[in-house]
Protein backbone atom coordinates (compact mmCIF):
# COMPACT_ATOMS: atom_id res chain seq x y z
CA UNK A 1 0.00 0.00 0.00
CA UNK A 2 1.33 3.48 -0.84
CA UNK A 3 2.27 5.29 2.37
CA UNK A 4 3.37 8.83 3.24
CA UNK A 5 6.66 8.77 1.28
CA UNK A 6 4.97 7.49 -1.88
CA UNK A 7 2.12 10.01 -1.67
CA UNK A 8 4.45 12.90 -0.84
CA UNK A 9 6.62 11.87 -3.79
CA UNK A 10 3.56 11.93 -6.04
CA UNK A 11 2.52 15.33 -4.65
CA UNK A 12 5.93 16.90 -5.18
CA UNK A 13 6.26 15.49 -8.70
CA UNK A 14 2.72 16.33 -9.82
CA UNK A 15 2.39 19.82 -8.34
CA UNK A 16 4.63 21.62 -10.85
CA UNK A 17 3.10 19.64 -13.70
CA UNK A 18 -0.58 20.08 -12.83
CA UNK A 19 -0.97 23.41 -11.04
CA UNK A 20 -2.70 25.87 -13.36
CA UNK A 21 -3.54 23.17 -15.88
CA UNK A 22 -7.07 23.02 -17.26
CA UNK A 23 -8.82 19.65 -17.54
CA UNK A 24 -9.90 19.11 -21.15
CA UNK A 25 -11.00 15.50 -21.03
CA UNK A 26 -12.12 12.84 -18.57
CA UNK A 27 -12.27 9.08 -19.17
CA UNK A 28 -13.88 6.76 -16.62
CA UNK A 29 -13.41 3.06 -17.27
CA UNK A 30 -14.74 1.91 -13.89
CA UNK A 31 -17.74 3.74 -12.45
CA UNK A 32 -17.19 2.24 -8.97
CA UNK A 33 -13.97 4.23 -8.65
CA UNK A 34 -15.86 7.54 -8.51
CA UNK A 35 -18.71 8.70 -6.26
CA UNK A 36 -21.26 10.07 -8.72
CA UNK A 37 -22.66 9.19 -12.15
CA UNK A 38 -20.01 9.18 -14.86
CA UNK A 39 -21.70 11.94 -16.90
CA UNK A 40 -22.01 14.18 -13.82
CA UNK A 41 -18.38 13.55 -12.81
CA UNK A 42 -17.13 14.19 -16.34
CA UNK A 43 -19.11 17.36 -17.03
CA UNK A 44 -18.20 18.76 -13.60
CA UNK A 45 -14.46 18.39 -14.25
CA UNK A 46 -14.04 19.40 -17.89
CA UNK A 47 -12.96 23.03 -18.02
CA UNK A 48 -11.82 23.17 -14.41
CA UNK A 49 -8.24 23.89 -13.41
CA UNK A 50 -6.15 22.36 -10.64
CA UNK A 51 -4.91 25.03 -8.24
CA UNK A 52 -2.65 22.87 -6.09
CA UNK A 53 -2.12 19.34 -4.82
CA UNK A 54 -2.26 18.62 -1.08
CA UNK A 55 -1.31 15.51 0.86
CA UNK A 56 -3.08 14.36 4.01
CA UNK A 57 -1.44 11.19 5.35
CA UNK A 58 -1.89 8.59 2.59
CA UNK A 59 -4.45 10.74 0.76
CA UNK A 60 -4.06 13.29 -2.05
CA UNK A 61 -6.42 16.21 -2.54
CA UNK A 62 -6.47 17.97 -5.91
CA UNK A 63 -7.89 21.46 -5.29
CA UNK A 64 -10.04 22.68 -8.19
CA UNK A 65 -10.75 26.28 -9.14
CA UNK A 66 -14.47 25.86 -8.42
CA UNK A 67 -13.78 25.10 -4.74
CA UNK A 68 -14.23 21.34 -5.04
CA UNK A 69 -11.62 18.68 -4.33
CA UNK A 70 -10.68 15.42 -6.01
CA UNK A 71 -9.96 13.07 -3.13
CA UNK A 72 -7.62 10.21 -4.05
CA UNK A 73 -6.89 7.18 -1.89
CA UNK A 74 -4.81 4.50 -3.64
CA UNK A 75 -5.50 1.87 -0.96
CA UNK A 76 -3.64 -1.44 -1.55
CA UNK A 77 -2.62 -1.52 -5.20
CA UNK A 78 -3.19 1.93 -6.69
CA UNK A 79 -0.59 3.90 -8.62
CA UNK A 80 -0.29 6.91 -10.89
CA UNK A 81 1.26 7.66 -14.28
CA UNK A 82 1.60 10.94 -16.14
CA UNK A 83 2.48 11.80 -19.73
CA UNK A 84 1.22 11.98 -23.29
CA UNK A 85 0.24 8.31 -23.08
CA UNK A 86 0.02 5.71 -20.34
CA UNK A 87 2.50 2.83 -19.89
CA UNK A 88 -0.38 0.44 -20.61
CA UNK A 89 -3.54 0.50 -22.71
CA UNK A 90 -6.02 3.13 -21.57
CA UNK A 91 -8.46 0.39 -20.59
CA UNK A 92 -6.09 -0.65 -17.79
CA UNK A 93 -6.72 2.66 -15.98
CA UNK A 94 -9.85 3.33 -13.97
CA UNK A 95 -9.80 7.11 -14.56
CA UNK A 96 -7.81 9.34 -16.93
CA UNK A 97 -7.69 13.14 -16.73
CA UNK A 98 -6.38 14.90 -19.83
CA UNK A 99 -5.03 18.44 -19.68
CA UNK A 100 -4.66 21.34 -22.07
CA UNK A 101 -0.98 20.65 -22.72
CA UNK A 102 -1.79 17.21 -24.11
CA UNK A 103 -0.58 15.24 -21.10
CA UNK A 104 -2.79 12.99 -19.01
CA UNK A 105 -2.86 11.78 -15.42
CA UNK A 106 -3.62 8.05 -15.26
CA UNK A 107 -5.11 6.42 -12.16
CA UNK A 108 -4.38 2.69 -12.10
CA UNK A 109 -4.93 -0.21 -9.72
CA UNK A 110 -7.94 1.40 -8.05
CA UNK A 111 -9.96 -1.77 -7.52
CA UNK A 112 -10.03 -0.92 -3.81
CA UNK A 113 -9.02 2.72 -4.09
CA UNK A 114 -11.12 5.66 -5.24
CA UNK A 115 -11.17 9.14 -6.77
CA UNK A 116 -14.07 11.14 -5.36
CA UNK A 117 -15.20 14.65 -6.26
CA UNK A 118 -16.45 16.52 -3.22
CA UNK A 119 -16.86 19.93 -1.67
CA UNK A 120 -14.15 21.39 0.55
CA UNK A 121 -16.42 20.91 3.57
CA UNK A 122 -17.03 17.25 2.72
CA UNK A 123 -13.30 16.64 2.27
CA UNK A 124 -12.55 18.14 5.67
CA UNK A 125 -15.25 15.97 7.24
CA UNK A 126 -13.95 12.87 5.46
CA UNK A 127 -10.44 13.29 6.85
CA UNK A 128 -11.17 14.80 10.24
CA UNK A 129 -10.29 11.61 12.14
CA UNK A 130 -6.74 11.48 10.78
CA UNK A 131 -3.99 11.94 13.34
CA UNK A 132 -1.24 14.54 12.91
CA UNK A 133 1.23 14.36 10.07
CA UNK A 134 4.62 13.06 11.25
CA UNK A 135 6.21 16.23 9.86
CA UNK A 136 3.76 18.62 11.53
CA UNK A 137 5.87 21.17 13.41
CA UNK A 138 3.44 20.89 16.33
CA UNK A 139 4.32 17.21 16.76
CA UNK A 140 7.25 17.83 19.07
CA UNK A 141 8.89 15.07 21.08
CA UNK A 142 6.80 16.10 24.08
CA UNK A 143 3.60 16.04 22.00
CA UNK A 144 4.55 12.59 20.71
CA UNK A 145 5.08 11.36 24.28
CA UNK A 146 1.63 12.65 25.23
CA UNK A 147 0.01 10.89 22.28
CA UNK A 148 1.62 7.61 23.37
CA UNK A 149 0.62 8.04 27.00
CA UNK A 150 -2.11 5.60 27.97
CA UNK A 151 -1.78 3.51 24.79
CA UNK A 152 -1.86 -0.22 25.49
CA UNK A 153 -1.39 -1.77 22.06
CA UNK A 154 1.67 -3.07 20.26
CA UNK A 155 4.06 -0.55 18.75
CA UNK A 156 3.50 -1.54 15.11
CA UNK A 157 -0.27 -1.50 15.57
CA UNK A 158 -0.06 1.96 17.11
CA UNK A 159 2.22 3.38 14.41
CA UNK A 160 -0.07 2.13 11.64
CA UNK A 161 -3.21 3.51 13.31
CA UNK A 162 -4.14 6.47 11.11
CA UNK A 163 -5.84 8.18 14.04
CA UNK A 164 -2.56 8.13 15.94
CA UNK A 165 -0.34 9.34 13.09
CA UNK A 166 -1.35 9.82 9.47
CA UNK A 167 0.65 8.15 6.73
CA UNK A 168 2.55 5.19 8.22
CA UNK A 169 1.72 1.66 7.09
CA UNK A 170 3.22 -1.82 7.07
CA UNK A 171 6.48 -1.02 5.33
CA UNK A 172 7.60 2.07 7.18
CA UNK A 173 6.42 0.95 10.61
CA UNK A 174 8.85 -1.98 10.31
CA UNK A 175 11.64 0.23 8.97
CA UNK A 176 11.08 2.75 11.78
CA UNK A 177 11.17 0.06 14.45
CA UNK A 178 14.39 -1.35 13.01
CA UNK A 179 16.04 2.07 12.91
CA UNK A 180 14.98 2.68 16.53
CA UNK A 181 16.24 -0.79 17.55
CA UNK A 182 12.93 -1.82 19.08
CA UNK A 183 10.78 -4.89 18.39
CA UNK A 184 7.59 -3.94 16.47
CA UNK A 185 5.47 -6.16 18.75
CA UNK A 186 6.62 -4.51 21.98
CA UNK A 187 3.83 -3.14 24.19
CA UNK A 188 3.68 0.65 23.91
CA UNK A 189 3.09 1.09 27.64
CA UNK A 190 6.39 -0.70 28.37
CA UNK A 191 8.56 1.77 26.44
CA UNK A 192 10.98 3.88 28.46
CA UNK A 193 11.69 7.53 27.72
CA UNK A 194 14.89 6.95 25.75
CA UNK A 195 13.19 4.37 23.50
CA UNK A 196 10.27 6.73 22.84
CA UNK A 197 12.76 9.42 21.84
CA UNK A 198 14.53 7.03 19.45
CA UNK A 199 11.22 6.10 17.84
CA UNK A 200 10.27 9.76 17.45
CA UNK A 201 13.49 10.61 15.63
CA UNK A 202 13.40 7.39 13.59
CA UNK A 203 9.93 8.26 12.27
CA UNK A 204 11.16 11.45 10.64
CA UNK A 205 14.50 9.99 9.59
CA UNK A 206 13.04 6.95 7.82
CA UNK A 207 10.15 8.80 6.18
CA UNK A 208 12.46 11.56 4.94
CA UNK A 209 14.96 9.09 3.51
CA UNK A 210 12.20 7.11 1.79
CA UNK A 211 10.51 10.23 0.41
CA UNK A 212 13.76 11.59 -1.00
CA UNK A 213 14.47 8.21 -2.59
CA UNK A 214 11.07 8.12 -4.35
CA UNK A 215 9.36 5.63 -2.02
CA UNK A 216 9.29 1.87 -2.52
CA UNK A 217 6.63 1.54 -5.26
CA UNK A 218 8.20 0.65 -8.59
CA UNK A 219 5.70 2.09 -11.10
CA UNK A 220 7.43 5.01 -12.88
CA UNK A 221 5.36 8.21 -12.81
CA UNK A 222 6.61 9.44 -16.19
CA UNK A 223 8.43 7.73 -19.09
CA UNK A 224 11.76 9.25 -18.04
CA UNK A 225 11.24 8.74 -14.30
CA UNK A 226 14.23 7.08 -12.64
CA UNK A 227 13.42 8.15 -9.07
CA UNK A 228 10.10 6.48 -8.22
CA UNK A 229 10.67 3.24 -6.31
CA UNK A 230 14.24 4.11 -5.41
CA UNK A 231 13.72 3.16 -1.76
CA UNK A 232 12.67 -0.39 -2.60
CA UNK A 233 16.25 -1.66 -2.53
CA UNK A 234 17.05 0.35 0.60
CA UNK A 235 14.55 -1.40 2.90
CA UNK A 236 16.49 -2.93 5.79
CA UNK A 237 13.86 -5.40 7.02
CA UNK A 238 10.57 -5.00 5.15
CA UNK A 239 9.90 -7.83 2.70
CA UNK A 240 13.35 -9.31 3.43
CA UNK A 241 12.28 -12.56 5.11
CA UNK A 242 15.20 -15.00 5.38
CA UNK A 243 17.83 -12.50 4.27
CA UNK A 244 20.71 -11.53 6.56
CA UNK A 245 20.40 -8.34 8.59
CA UNK A 246 22.66 -5.63 7.15
CA UNK A 247 23.83 -4.74 10.67
CA UNK A 248 24.44 -8.07 12.42
CA UNK A 249 23.90 -10.79 9.82
CA UNK A 250 21.03 -12.46 11.70
CA UNK A 251 18.22 -13.83 9.53
CA UNK A 252 15.31 -11.42 9.12
CA UNK A 253 12.13 -12.92 10.57
CA UNK A 254 8.57 -12.64 9.30
CA UNK A 255 5.40 -12.90 11.39
CA UNK A 256 1.90 -11.49 11.35
CA UNK A 257 0.61 -9.11 14.00
CA UNK A 258 -3.14 -8.46 14.12
CA UNK A 259 -3.31 -9.46 10.46
CA UNK A 260 -0.41 -7.25 9.36
CA UNK A 261 2.93 -8.34 7.93
CA UNK A 262 5.81 -7.82 10.34
CA UNK A 263 9.51 -8.07 9.46
CA UNK A 264 12.25 -7.63 12.05
CA UNK A 265 15.75 -8.67 13.14
CA UNK A 266 15.52 -10.79 16.31
CA UNK A 267 19.05 -9.74 17.33
CA UNK A 268 18.88 -5.98 16.74
CA UNK A 269 15.26 -5.66 17.87
CA UNK A 270 14.54 -7.30 21.19
CA UNK A 271 12.15 -6.65 24.06
CA UNK A 272 8.80 -7.99 22.79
Amino acid sequence: MPELPEMEHYRSQLSPRLCGQRITGVTVNRAATINEPVDVFTSALVGKSILFVERKGKHLLFHLDDGHRLHLHLMLGGWLAYGEEGPKKDSHFQVILTFGDGNSLYFGGLRLGYLHRMTAKAAIEELKELGPDPFDSRLTLEAFRKRLAGKRGKLKTTLTNQRFLAGIGNCYSDEICFDAQVHPAVAVNSLDESTVERIYHSIRKVLTTAKDAGGYMEHPLTPDDTLTGGYNNQCLVYDRKGEPCNVCGTEIKFETLTGRKMFYCPHCQQGA
